[in-house]
């Protein structure tokens, strides 16, 4: 009898322990972070052409340098400026729209740079705030990369640095020319 009633209270108990961890594997379940969209993914080449693998979910982010499976170093790549072309020839003066013989240029271009990844970089000369040049510079960035994406490049990145780094004083007609520009880097190996 005294073995019937601990086998008994045993099988109570169990059933006890499984209720709980029922009731509290339910309460944890509905105050987790709910995790909605995809992952995104990709490649982030850093200034020396170091890549790095990163991953976001929305909730965490993580990235992990890319290395060569056997000798554990960073893989690199070859980063060039390979065109660097003054926006008065692509763009109309104050837009971002660009010229019909601009965009036969850069189609051109890389239809035939042959780099397996770009980044474009657009830059503006002082005479406007510093705000909006830099809009209107991420916005012909934007412009020339869709070009490159129209034939199939792919663009790593792009950025508008508006009137932040010039190559020449803002001082004459013919420094600010050359400060009016849009660099693209072609990535190799």
């Amino acid at each position: 009898m005294k073995k019937l009633s601990k086998v008994k209270n045993s099988l109570l108990a169990v059933v006890a322990l499984i209720l709980l961890i029922g009731f509290v594997g339910q309460a944890i379940a509905q105050n987790a972070p709910q995790v909605s969209g995809k992952i995104q993914w990709g490649i982030w080449v850093d200034r020396d052409g170091c890549m790095h693998w990163w991953a976001d979910g929305g909730v965490e982010g993580y990235m992990l340098d890319r290395v060569h499976p056997q000798t554990g170093k960073p893989v690199c790549i070859k980063r060039n400026t390979c065109l660097v072309q003054n926006t008065d020839q692509l763009f109309a003066t104050d837009s971002a729209h660009l010229l019909h013989n601009g965009r036969a240029y850069l189609q051109q271009f890389f239809q035939g740079a042959g780099a397996f990844g770009y980044a474009v970089y657009g830059h503006t000369d002082s005479r406007a705030s510093d705000e909006y040049n830099i809009n209107l510079s991420q916005r012909r960035a934007r412009a020339v990369a869709d070009v490159a994406r129209s034939v199939g490049a792919m663009v790593e990145r792009e950025i508008g640095f508006g009137e932040r780094q010039p190559v020449a004083p803002n001082d004459s007609a013919h420094n600010m020319a050359r400060n009016r520009r849009v660099e693209i880097v072609c990535y190799r190996w």
